[in-house]
């Protein structure tokens, strides 16, 4: 796992928990001497991340659009800055670039960008971990909807098993370092097993 992108909030929420716990990431991404790659942003919870990770010596490639950068949230420090016109491209171009996926807290395009990443992972679009950094608690309530997901046969607990979720960064990359790729397509045998 050469690679990491990560999903987050262009905000830095309401708890300051979030805020440490992208700096942690974003530390612990160069400690392991990972690439960052991300949306691009110089605000929230994506700058922190980035910062944090620049700081401690990481490559930081960012993915942004051109409309995002005529409204001035594009990190100029960045050690490769990619400028795409649409958020597909954007997203697609993230994908490719990363070995694994982590969300952290985030609001609507987070959770979008995870579900994405997810549902590609579960359709075998792509073979790579996707984790779910679970701070202070704030994805329970989507948790216990997924749960609930399950319980009415709309999620296979297979789809649910792609999802790697921790409350803690390092040890979220640890499990994502040794996820097993599935060693055949896995929308066959899940959707069996609904």
């Amino acid at each position: 796992m050469h690679s990491l992108c990560v999903y987050c909030g262009s905000r830095t929420g309401a708890d300051p928990a979030y805020l440490q716990a992208a700096v942690d990431l974003g530390r612990a991404i160069a400690a392991r001497g990972m690439t960052l790659v991300y949306g691009g942003g110089s605000v929230g919870l994506m700058n922190a991340t980035a910062g944090a990770a620049l700081q401690a010596g990481a490559r930081v490639v960012g993915v942004t659009t051109e409309l995002l950068v005529r409204r001035e949230v594009a990190h100029e420090g960045l050690s490769e800055l990619h400028v795409v016109q649409t958020m597909h491209q954007r997203k697609k171009m993230m994908a490719d670039y990363a070995d694994a996926f982590v969300a952290l807290p985030g609001g609507i395009g987070t959770l979008e960008e995870l579900f994405e990443i997810w549902t590609w992972r579960q359709l075998g679009y792509h073979n790579k971990p996707v984790g779910l950094l679970n701070v202070q608690g704030y994805y329970d309530g989507l948790l216990d909807f997924l749960a609930q997901s399950h319980e009415q046969a709309f999620v296979s607990p297979q789809v649910l098993g792609l999802l790697v979720v921790d409350s803690d960064p390092e040890r979220l990359l640890l499990r994502l370092a040794g996820a097993q790729p599935a060693s055949e397509d896995p929308w066959w045998r899940m959707r069996e097993a609904v």
